[in-house]
């Protein structure tokens, strides 16, 4: 049975939307389905989580590490939920300019650690807009996600 995968993405300047747009497209070659989602356009709650096998979950980082405004709700919601079992992937893009690049992305990949996710893999991280060695390593980190799937939910 094919795993039921969702695909979550918050996005301000489309950085991390091109990104989420080449993971579920190299995704979708692969053979597997993906319902994506943009947090604070489309109607997803954290609950919603529990319908899938597995998570890629991208955001990009505001200021000097922190999540997101429109991540926010989502993010305490999530301490309601149990992700047993769920194999999740985190991406987005950041900006190197500031010390703790990428935070938001750990400040996720901790909640779904803390919410008993089985695997939390592969943190990519892209510096501002993908350029094409960036678009390639997309297209990798949905390959290698697959390939984590097939290990992890047979």
């Amino acid at each position: 049975m094919m795993p039921k995968v969702i695909l979550l993405y918050c996005s301000m300047s489309g950085n991390t939307e091109e990104m989420a747009e080449i993971i579920e497209k190299t995704m979708k070659k692969q053979g597997l389905e993906v319902l994506a989602f943009q947090i604070d356009l489309d109607d997803i709650a954290a609950a919603d989580l529990l319908d899938y096998d597995a998570i890629l979950f991208g955001t990009y980082t505001w200021g000097d590490g922190d999540i997101p405004y429109e991540t926010e709700d989502f993010y305490d919601d999530m301490e309601e939920i149990d992700l047993t079992g769920k194999v999740v992937a985190l991406f987005g893009s950041c900006d190197s300019m500031y010390p703790h690049y990428g935070g938001a992305i750990d400040t996720f990949a901790e909640r779904f650690k803390e919410r008993g996710a089985a695997s939390v893999l592969y943190h990519l991280k892209v510096d501002l807009t993908p350029d094409e060695d960036d678009m390639k390593r997309c297209e990798v980190f949905a390959e290698e996600f697959v390939k984590e799937l097939s290990i992890s939910i047979p």
